[in-house]
Parts: structure tokens; sequence; C-alpha cells
């Protein structure tokens, strides 16, 4: 399935649309584009099933986001404020769980 996906983005995809010198995104704005998909997506979800299956059901749905998020990540590199890896980890771990908080408060 995933090759049937890759293969059919391919296809679809406008190359003529696509900038060969593009800027890199924004990764704010890529972090608040996934956040508004996430919330969409778990607010549309069907009544019936688990919470996690809510949750995985719209982390599916906006992979496409957040692969974009995380490559604009990793293509800024590093914070240069001289940040270790470990509080770079810490840091990202304070932000995914009041998400997951707030993920949780929506299903009560």
């Amino acid at each position: 399935m995933p090759v049937l996906s890759l293969f059919a983005m391919l296809v679809l995809t406008d190359v003529g649309s696509v900038a060969p010198a593009a800027a890199p995104a924004d990764p704010r704005a890529l972090e608040l584009a996934w956040h508004r998909c996430l919330r969409d997506s778990y607010a549309h979800q069907p009544p019936g099933q688990s919470r996690a299956g809510d949750e995985r059901n719209a982390l599916d749905e906006c992979k496409v986001q957040e692969d974009a998020f995380v490559a604009s990540l990793m293509a800024a590199g590093p914070p240069n404020d001289g940040r270790s890896g470990t509080v770079w980890s810490r840091t990202w771990a304070a932000f995914v769980q009041p998400l997951t908080a707030w993920i949780g408060g929506l299903r009560r």
C-alpha cells in the first residue's frame, strides 16, 4: 500500500508548479499546519472508536504535514544557541506531552 501511495503522489505531482530553488519552509508555519490538521481530523472521527483509534487515524490523515514539518526541522539543523541534543529532546518531549494531554481532553 505505501508503494502505491508513493507512486500516486509522484504521478499526481505537477512538476511544473514546483520551484527549482524553493526556499526552505518555515518550521513554525508547518508546525501550526500540522496541529490544525490534527485538531480537524480528530474532531471528525466516527463515533464509537477507541481513543487510540481516533488518535491513530488523525495521525495517519496528517502524515504529509508531519513529514513536511520534520523535514524542515532536519533541514534547519540543530539550533545555533549552544543547546545539546539532550536539551533539544527534552524540549521536544515538553511539547509532545501537552499535545497528547490536549487530545486526551477532547475525548473526555
